[in-house]
């Protein structure tokens, strides 16, 4: 039988959190969070902003669990918390892609808000230290791949022998730059729910957090798959690993950015603090998946305060179109290395010099590029995604603007809309098509 068959069993154990400090509320140990009987809090029940409120998962502790948003139309969640299934402790949501039958070469998830606030109220609380850790990330024996993804972490634990990739991210997360890390099974289906199959499992370490978000999703490969109605399992208490590794999060990136100067970009980035940090990397491509070295910055090393660091690419060419991917390597003294989000230089060809804004490509399809002019660059810019209609559907504001950024469509309706960028009171917009 199929892990997907529900509710006989889970495709995923995501999560389960050890309190190993204590909740700032009471100021004592908490051996185990309880996730049982949600009702709902607010918005439309299953829909994106539908918030659920879990009573008593600690002494005088609620927890607020919000639909945070879905890479497409096609995530579902069927169920806010599966009972008389897996652990009726754990917080068990059903989420499915395309009905089960997820296509070649898809990439799906949902995001989860999780908010500690005083029981009976909406007042913000504090929890000391967690772990959240994530049990059974595995494929369905062909094509789908589970993970999970997990942003400003402290630490995570692997199994020595693990068969999860990690990837270290930057995204941006209400309008900040938060350090991410991905988790990746195998294609490999483990029956069951087995807390001894450590080689598919992950420890993620918390501290001090009212707040965290937590993405559930899957991919598939070159193949299609009917396994793609999951169910998900956060549960709250802690494991142990024959033999763990631990690795210890070095760097806070609070920003990185490029911008195109003449004939040169300009890569600057910022640290909020730094632990035992070598260096840092500045990584080059044309085709945003083969990288070179571009250069490299020796680090502070050890810091608590910000630190700002700047280095230029000169070796571009601006007679002809082109795109630039950059990324930053932050590399500690153990070798461990992690990566930034990527940043994008787009150089037009010579007749678009009077182009205020480009926005490409268009047709789009999943993302759109938006290039700003030279004296936009490194100041506060608002995008906003605007239907035809008139009615404003994204919008994100960028504190340190570079030189292009990325906006998410794949969740918008096929149609026509328009890309409009504001700075310092000037505005410029595009009319672009959504396929």
């Amino acid at each position: 039988m199929m892990k997907t068959s529900l509710p006989l069993r889970k495709s995923i154990i995501l999560a389960f959190f050890l309190i190993a400090g204590a909740l700032s509320l009471n100021a004592q140990p908490v051996p185990e969070l309880i996730f049982q009987n949600p009702t709902p809090e607010s918005g439309i029940a299953g829909a994106d902003g539908a918030t659920y409120r879990f009573p008593n998962v600690a002494p005088n502790v609620d927890a607020l669990v919000k639909i945070a948003g879905r890479s497409s139309s096609h995530v579902r969640i069927t169920s806010i918390d599966l009972a008389n299934t897996g652990y009726n402790n754990a917080f068990q949501p059903q989420i499915s892609y395309m009905y089960g039958n997820a296509p070649a070469n898809s990439n799906w998830s949902m995001d989860f808000d999780f908010n500690f606030v005083v029981a009976g109220t909406l007042t913000p609380t504090t929890v000391t230290s967690f772990n959240l850790t994530g049990l059974d990330i595995d494929g369905d024996g062909g094509n789908l791949r589970e993970f999970i993804q997990v942003s400003n972490a402290q630490s995570y634990i692997l199994e020595n022998n693990s068969l999860l990739s990690v990837q270290n991210l930057l995204e941006t997360l209400f309008g900040i730059l938060t350090p991410t890390r991905k988790f990746q099974g195998p294609t490999t289906n483990f029956n069951n729910i087995d807390v001894n199959a450590t080689t598919v499992m992950t420890t993620i370490t918390y501290a001090d957090k009212s707040f965290f978000r937590l993405r559930a999703g899957g991919s598939t490969g070159n193949g299609s798959s009917s396994a793609a109605d999951r169910m998900y399992s956060f549960w709250f208490r802690g494991f142990a690993y024959n033999t763990p590794v631990q690795t210890t999060l070095p760097v806070k990136l609070s920003s990185f950015s490029a911008m195109l100067n003449n004939n040169k970009v300009d890569l600057k980035w910022t640290t909020s603090s730094e632990i035992n940090v070598s260096h840092f990397i500045v990584e080059k491509s044309t085709d945003g998946i083969n990288y070179s070295d571009a250069g490299m910055a020796f680090a502070y090393g050890n810091a608590t305060d910000k630190t700002n660091y700047s280095l230029s690419d000169n070796n571009i060419n601006i007679s002809r179109a082109a795109v630039i991917y950059y990324r930053l390597r932050s590399v500690d003294i153990d070798g461990k290395s992690e990566l930034s989000e990527t940043r994008i230089i787009r150089i037009g060809k010579q007749n678009e010099n009077n182009i205020t804004i480009v926005a490409y490509p268009n047709p789009v399809s999943n993302e759109v590029r938006i290039t700003i002019p030279a004296n936009w660059q490194n100041k506060q810019v608002s995008y906003e995604l605007i239907s035809a209609n008139g009615q404003p559907v994204r919008k994100t504001v960028s504190a340190n603007s570079s030189q292009t950024e990325t906006i998410n469509t794949s969740s918008l309706a096929p149609g026509f809309y328009f890309v409009r960028v504001m700075c310092e009171g000037q505005v410029a917009q595009q009319k672009i098509v959504k396929n």
